[in-house]
This record gives C-alpha cells, sequence and structure tokens, in this order.
C-alpha cells in the first residue's frame, strides 16, 4: 500500500462499532480501511461478556449459525449480598431457547471480534492490525485523514469514523467531549476462569447450549455504587465487577480490592470452585449520560460506540454492544447518504443524529440519562437498604417457636426503626423515575 493511499472511508477500531460499520459499507460497494490498534480485533476489546444483537442479526442474518458464541442467556438472576448471605430473584424462559434467543448471547470478546472482523475483510474491507492513529488530519477545519505509525504513512479518506473505545484520544483532541470526570465512569476489571463445561451447567442449572447472567449488587462491591456479575461460556466463566471511578477513588480500594472480595463471598466461591484463573482484564465504561454526550459529527468525521458513550446506564440491561453496533451501523448509513449527495460536511451527515434520535439508542438514553446521578445521590440503595433487607428476610424466615404473626411484628418494627420512612419515599419514587 502507497503511503498516502486515499479511501472513502477510515474507520479507526475494530470493536462492534467500527466493524459494523466498516462491513455495512464496503457491502455496498465503498473502499474501507479498518484500524485495529491491537495484535488482531478483539485482543484489546474488553465487556463484561453478553452481546446483544438485534442489529447484528439484521446485518449478518442468523450470524450465530457461524459465529463464536458461547452461550444463548435464557437464565437471568439478581441477587443483593451481604457480607455472607445473599437474597436471590431469577428468571427463565423456554422461549429464550428458541431462534433468535432472544437476541442475547455471551462471548468472549477475543474470538467474537476476530470473526467479525474477518467477516468485514470478506465483505472488501482492508484491516489493518497494530495500527496505531495519533491524531486527525485536518484541512480547513475538514477531517481529511488520519495519521499513523504504520511504515507506509498516513491514510486520507473523504470520512473518518472514530470508534475507538470509551478512551477515544482522538475525539478529546478535537474538543469533540467534555474532559472525563470520575463521575461520568465506571472502573472495571474481569476474569475468565475455565470450568469443565460439564461442572457449569451442573452448578448453574443449565443444558446443552443453555446459558445464564447473574448480577450481584450490595455487599457484592463493599455497598459502592456498582455492580457485580456472573456469565456462563461453553468452559469457562466470565467473572467481574464495575464500579463508579469516582466512588473507588473516594473508598481509596482498588478494582482488584473489590474482586478478590466478591470471590470470597460464600455464594461465589461455590460457583467458582475448582477454576483456573485463564485471563484477567480491565477497562472503563462511559456513563456520560444523554445530556453530556459529546459532539457527534463535524465536517468529514461520525463518531460511534463507546467514544461517544452510548452506553445503556440501566444495571437490569448494562447493555452497550447493540447500541454500539446501531450506531455503527447509521453511521454507514449516513455516510452512503452523504456520499450519494457529494456531502461529507456536518450539515451533510445530519442525518446520523436523527437516525439516533429515531431509534433505541437515543430513546433508551434519555430514558435513563438520570440513574448515574441518582446512584452517587443515594448510596443508600447500594449498603445500608440491600444490609437491611437481607437482614429483616433472615429474621422473617427464621425457624423458631415464636408465633409467626408475633415474628412478622418483630421485623416490622426493627425495619421501621432502622430506615427514614420519607426519606426511603422520597429515594423509591425517584428511583422509579430514573429506573423504569
Amino acid at each position: 500500500m502507497a503511503g498516502g493511499e486515499r479511501f472513502d472511508c477510515v474507520v479507526v477500531g475494530a470493536g462492534p462499532a467500527g466493524t459494523t460499520c466498516a462491513y455495512t459499507l464496503a457491502k455496498a460497494g465503498l473502499s474501507v480501511v479498518l484500524l485495529e490498534r491491537g495484535e488482531t480485533p478483539g485482543s484489546k476489546n474488553v465487556m463484561g461478556g453478553i452481546l446483544y444483537s438485534t442489529i447484528l442479526n439484521k446485518v449478518i442474518p442468523n450470524f450465530w449459525e457461524e459465529a463464536p458464541v458461547e452461550r444463548r442467556i435464557i437464565k437471568k438472576m439478581f441477587s443483593i449480598l451481604s457480607a455472607d448471605s445473599e437474597l436471590q430473584m431469577g428468571m427463565r424462559f423456554e422461549d429464550f431457547n428458541k431462534p433468535p434467543f432472544n437476541n442475547t448471547f455471551s462471548v468472549l470478546r477475543g474470538k467474537f471480534d476476530a470473526w467479525y472482523a474477518k467477516k468485514a475483510e470478506e465483505a472488501g474491507v482492508m484491516l489493518l492490525n497494530q495500527a496505531v492513529v495519533d491524531k486527525i488530519i485536518m484541512e480547513n477545519g475538514k477531517a481529511v485523514g488520519v495519521k499513523t505509525r504504520l511504515e507506509d504513512g498516513d491514510l486520507f479518506a473523504d470520512m473518518i469514523v472514530v470508534a475507538e473505545g470509551v478512551s477515544s484520544l482522538l475525539a478529546g483532541r478535537l474538543g469533540l467531549r467534555e474532559k472525563q470526570i470520575p463521575e461520568h465512569m465506571v472502573t472495571c476489571c474481569k476474569e475468565v476462569i475455565g470450568l469443565p463445561k460439564e461442572v457449569i451447567e451442573e452448578r448453574f442449572g443449565l443444558e446443552g447450549e443453555e446459558g445464564a447472567s447473574l448480577e450481584y449488587f450490595g455487599g457484592s462491591v463493599k455497598g459502592m455504587v456498582g455492580s457485580a456479575f456472573i456469565y456462563t461460556n461453553k468452559d469457562t466463566i466470565s467473572l467481574g465487577i464495575g464500579v463508579s471511578t469516582k466512588d473507588l477513588k473516594y473508598n481509596k480500594l482498588t478494582p482488584n480490592d473489590l474482586i478478590e472480595n466478591f470471590k470470597e463471598h460464600p455464594s461465589i466461591r461455590r460457583l467458582i470452585k475448582g477454576g483456573k484463573l485463564l485471563e484477567y482484564s480491565a477497562h472503563m465504561i462511559p456513563e456520560f449520560g444523554y445530556d453530556h454526550l459529546p459532539k457527534l459529527t463535524m465536517d468529514g468525521l461520525i463518531t460511534t460506540g463507546d467514544a461517544a458513550g452510548f452506553v445503556n446506564m440501566n444495571p437490569m440491561f448494562h447493555e452497550g454492544s447493540n447500541l454500539a453496533m446501531a450506531s455503527g451501523l447509521y453511521a454507514a448509513e449516513t455516510i452512503l447518504e452523504a456520499k450519494r449527495k457529494n456531502d461529507f460536511s456536518e450539515k451533510g451527515l445530519a442525518g446520523y443524529r436523527r437516525r439516533l434520535e429515531g431509534s433505541f439508542v437515543f430513546k433508551d438514553l434519555k430514558r435513563y440519562k438520570g440513574i448515574s446521578d441518582f446512584a452517587l445521590k443515594h448510596p443508600e440503595f447500594f449498603k445500608e437498604y440491600p444490609e437491611l433487607l437481607i437482614e429483616l428476610a433472615e429474621d422473617f424466615f427464621t425457624v423458631s417457636e415464636t408465633p409467626k404473626g408475633r415474628s412478622r411484628m418483630a421485623v416490622i418494627k426493627k425495619g421501621l426503626k432502622r430506615v427514614d420512612l420519607l426519606k426511603l419515599a422520597i429515594g423509591m419514587n425517584r428511583a422509579r423515575k430514573v429506573m423504569f
């Protein structure tokens, strides 16, 4: 490849957003180069491990027939933990065992991202690994290329798509987004633990290709604003924690402190007993919220995925991959529209925001935009209330010779003594507004 070669589009980042964009453009006949910083796609990409696939199934119908997905998630569990106890709510739906499997799969990014990038190459995308981009090349206020560390030099294109993840230096250097602050970031760490397939199925109540996702709150992260998770793969489990960066800094703890504490909990150590640690990774998750999203377009450039802060903050869903792929798809559709009109100006790219506004991406971001702020202002929902709820439940279900009516009244009195009812009512009402 000659230095300074020109393409229709340069996509920076081979994660779900970038690869979706590149694949869609190449299928439409555009010349596209996809730049990946790591040795291979997925080698530097980290997420909890759940792929939400409504968009992917539109891009590649019935993708699960060939993609390296681990398990289809048919079982969901939500738990609150105290220091040594657990209160759990679970659900399982047999319909999720049928295509398209509720569009929810466990994946390992190293395998999945490599497969997805290969599909993009088959569609005509030029994939360049170990391609570090230092800056966007600007001419007269328009993005026209990228300055790389490749031997063959810089690359030029009509359009640049920034899909390099939450720590996007390119978006920051262009002044497209606000300075990142701890209140808008979540620090995560994750382990992949090897266990025999039959052990996973026995411990989690699964058969065949069925999978489970388990979300833990309260004592799982020592009562801080955050949660922990376990997702089942074929012969491994993904286990990790995610905590408000502000809370983590205030409490002077490290992610490793929290993940080790989580693994030692009686409910967790039984699930991972005999497991072998295979991988350890850490990353950041953006929780900018709708009101703090970055500038999404400028002349010749579009920002997608985590680089744009597209993450559903509702802990019931923890949805990021679907939003990333949707943004990649809408970016590609917008670029194709701009190509037809030969207008790559910011005004010519206005269709990107319109597509986002009309989709679940912005509608969900708007609906749940207050969650992060609520969580930081109401820490009692992560420590005081979960601990009390478990304590009251234990009291209520403790078998004794005390008449049940008296036991029930004792539990009620204990709860009333420990909780400010007005504060609880106000907090619950605010939680309802931001969560549901």
